[in-house]
């Protein structure tokens, strides 16, 4: 780690790329990574090199062991750059590690839409990645393709029962279920099926979203078993008869199928970080729009096999933990020890209001100039996620992820900002030197978890809907309250009187502010949630609101990072980042 007293910006990033970085890793054995979890042998089924499935009959012994430290990774609201949440978990685990810890990594598999598009790879960086970097990146072991086959299953039998007009009367105008890809395609959005002659089915107005948006995905991270799975692909609401009544995948008949296609995908991956901690990386539901959560199935083996599992959630704590919390945790049963908040200080500086950060462009040469000053000024930000946290029983520690542009100057005001919030900091310098550089992180971070918390929901399940919404709008975002677009009141009162009164809910909306305007920087006050349109997503055992411009589908850049991505003379991969 560089000394307090030195210019973080005489220390640099190693001077290779992440890819670089990643093929000069000495992979071991995937059986011995196993081994490391507590995981038989004859459980780890192989896929190539560095990558294997662990079957679920693993679970049967391995959950007989003590449950380790469960620690999740958020941030503050990110800059449009994001600021490294993925590279500080496998951090933390690598620092645990050089602690003498046996710590496990649980993340999300990266989805080709962001990874083909704007924001490129999701492995980790520098000194802290998960390997091997190109098969994470690009297919891993198809689990995201099987998701959009059975997804897509789903849509083509629902045109076939209106065109067969067999079975269960639904009605075309309810039927609400999407086609999914895994690529950003604006053009996609909306579309009109079955255009030709009487053969070609039915007409009507459909769309695509992309498979990360998917009730298929955010059921394959929220099931616990192989029958979980088969039960909640069944009950998934495709649409309405004409009398009112929901129809399901089962009533279509394609939830068996279905099931069978997702057979292998609901088998975690395990892969290692480049210090060989174990790592599973398994489902990828989106963080402003699904819950943005990896599966419980991975944290089950993770907790099990390891004194501590760390998992990232999507997003800001005001989206990917408060999921975590509220819709994760309600599932698993699992109860967090403690939490990490990732900051760093461009995103102070980017909440202070003073500087325009752009995706796709480089940082602002005045946003890398030493000024505590605008540090402060961002506070506001740090200080509500820190609160939004706390409000479910759980003291964060705040990790600042240091760059090389940074200045011992603005780390001092964020450890200031950290105390006088009643919370630990610490500097990780993980992306350069590894788990080395996180070691004052993961000494922090086993203190707080050995503390523990007294992890509560933020709301009870009887609490209506609308009602839930609201709470989250004005307890974790800031809002004086929600505005009821006349839909969403009424689909609202419809899976209320429906018998989903009970469940939690999912709020999509940007993930650049607490609000749901992405210009309001810092913690906004004197503003209202307005929510457009409600979805129940009675598989995953969520209803989601839309709020504000979201979009399920995204579009891609200017310049995406699939046109810097090629092979090379020897076949290599390059332009991967």
């Amino acid at each position: 780690m560089a000394p307090e007293s030195q210019a973080l910006s005489d220390a640099p990033l190693p001077a290779q790329d992440n890819l670089s970085i990643a093929r000069q890793a000495r992979l071991w054995p995937i059986e011995e990574i196993a081994h490391r979890l507590g995981v038989p042998g004859d459980t780890v089924e192989p896929y190539g090199r560095g990558v294997a499935k662990l079957d679920l009959a693993a679970l049967n012994a391995l959950e007989r062991r003590p449950r380790g430290r469960y620690v999740v990774v958020s941030a503050i609201t990110p800059t449009p750059l994001g600021e490294g949440k993925t590279t500080t978990a496998i951090g933390l685990v690598q620092g645990l590690q050089q602690l003498g810890h046996g710590a496990t990594v649980a993340i999300r598999q990266p989805s080709l839409g962001p990874t083909l598009g704007l924001k490129g790879g999701a492995a980790g960086g520098g000194l802290s990645q998960v390997v091997p970097m190109e098969r994470i990146n690009l297919h891993l072991t198809g689990d995201i393709h099987a998701v959009t086959a059975a997804h897509n299953l789903l849509a083509a039998m629902i045109d076939n029962h209106l065109h067969q007009r067999r079975g269960v009367a639904l009605d075309p105008r309810t039927v609400r279920w999407l086609r999914v890809l895994d690529l950003n395609d604006r053009a996609l959005r909306h579309i009109v099926t079955g255009l030709g002659g009487r053969g070609d089915g039915v007409t009507r107005q459909s769309g695509f979203e992309i498979t990360a948006a998917s009730e298929v995905m955010a059921v394959l991270a929220l099931a616990d078993s192989l029958a979980d799975l088969r039960r909640r692909l069944g009950r998934m609401v495709v649409g309405e008869t004409h009398d009112g009544e929901p129809v399901t995948a089962d009533d279509i008949g394609a939830a068996g199928a279905m099931t069978a296609l997702l057979k292998e995908a609901i088998k975690p991956n395990l892969l290692q970080t480049l210090e060989h901690a174990p790592a599973l990386i398994h489902a990828g539901p989106f963080g402003n729009i699904a819950h943005g959560n990896s599966s419980i199935l991975a944290d089950r083996f993770g907790i099990h096999g390891s004194d501590y599992l760390v998992t990232e959630a999507g997003f800001g704590a005001d989206m990917g933990a408060e999921r975590f919390f509220n819709i994760k945790c309600r599932s698993s049963g699992l109860k967090p020890d403690t939490a990490v908040l990732v900051v760093t200080v461009r995103a102070l500086k980017y909440h202070s209001g003073r500087h325009d950060v752009r995706p796709g462009q480089p940082l602002p040469a005045a946003m890398q100039t030493e000024s505590p000053q605008d540090v402060q000024a961002g506070a506001s930000n740090l200080i509500k996620q820190i609160d939004n946290i706390r409000a479910h029983g759980i003291t964060p520690v705040v990790a600042i992820n240091a760059f090389p542009t940074d200045h011992p100057s603005e780390h001092a005001i964020i450890r200031d900002i950290a105390a006088a919030a009643g919370v630990r900091a610490a500097v990780s310098t993980h992306v350069r030197d590894g788990g080395a550089g996180a070691v004052e992180l993961a000494d922090a971070v086993a203190e707080a978890a050995d503390q523990g918390g007294d992890f509560r929901f933020l709301y009870p399940d009887a609490l209506p809907l609308a009602d839930k919404i609201e709470r989250i709008a004005t307890r974790i975002y800031g809002a004086d309250g929600i505005e009821l677009a006349p839909q969403a009141r009424r689909q609202l009162e419809a899976f209320q009187a429906q018998g989903h009164g009970h469940l939690p809910v999912c709020i999509a909306k940007s993930h650049l502010s607490l609000s749901a305007d992405p210009a309001l920087l810092g913690a906004p006050s004197g503003w209202v949630l307005p929510v457009r349109e409600v979805r129940l997503s009675a598989g995953a055992g969520f209803v989601y609101a839309l709020c504000g411009d979201i979009r399920t589908m995204p579009g891609l850049s200017a310049e995406p990072a699939a046109s810097r991505i090629d092979i090379d003379d020897d076949g290599e991969i390059v332009g991967l980042f």
